[in-house]
């Protein structure tokens, strides 16, 4: 028997944050259907980046997938906002943005940090389909953003 994305979430002792003020014209997440689309989610902490910069030159991958995980956090909690729970939800499709170096090519890796951790709290339901992109810059300057497709029931 499987646990639950909400049960799951309480056993690794994560708790979503707010959902993220949107830092233009658009809102956190739309359903349409059975699929919850988000925006692209920044790594906010208490609506502050907890850093800036580009990975490869200032940021570390390891920095960089942690920051990548707390956008996937960041975009369950706009999923949760329109859904009321993450029950019965499946990860479809993730798109990470890592604001990148030129000669930095490790963008898998670090988008790793959001997969890893959706694949810990949805188990089979969180393996998904995936892009992990460079970018030469992200919305103020944060070092990766990150987006979901979220089918749920």
């Amino acid at each position: 028997m499987s646990v639950s994305p909400e049960a799951r979430l309480a056993e690794l002792g994560i708790t979503l944050p707010d959902v993220a003020a949107p830092v233009a014209s658009y809102v956190p997440a739309v359903r349409s259907g059975q699929y919850v689309y988000t925006a692209g989610q920044l790594p906010f902490v208490d609506g502050a980046l907890p850093l800036t910069g580009k990975v490869g030159a200032g940021v570390t991958p390891e920095q960089a997938a942690d920051l990548a995980r707390t956008c996937a956090l960041n975009a369950l909690a706009a999923v949760r906002s329109l859904v009321g729970t993450l029950d019965g939800a499946r990860i479809v499709k993730v798109t990470g943005f890592v604001a990148s170096d030129p000669s930095f090519t490790g963008q898998p890796g670090v988008i790793n940090g959001a997969s890893n951790v959706l694949g810990e709290i949805f188990g089979d339901a969180g393996v998904h389909a995936r892009s992990a992109v460079g970018v030469a810059v992200l919305p103020l300057d944060a070092p990766v953003e990150v987006e979901l497709v979220v089918s749920v029931s």
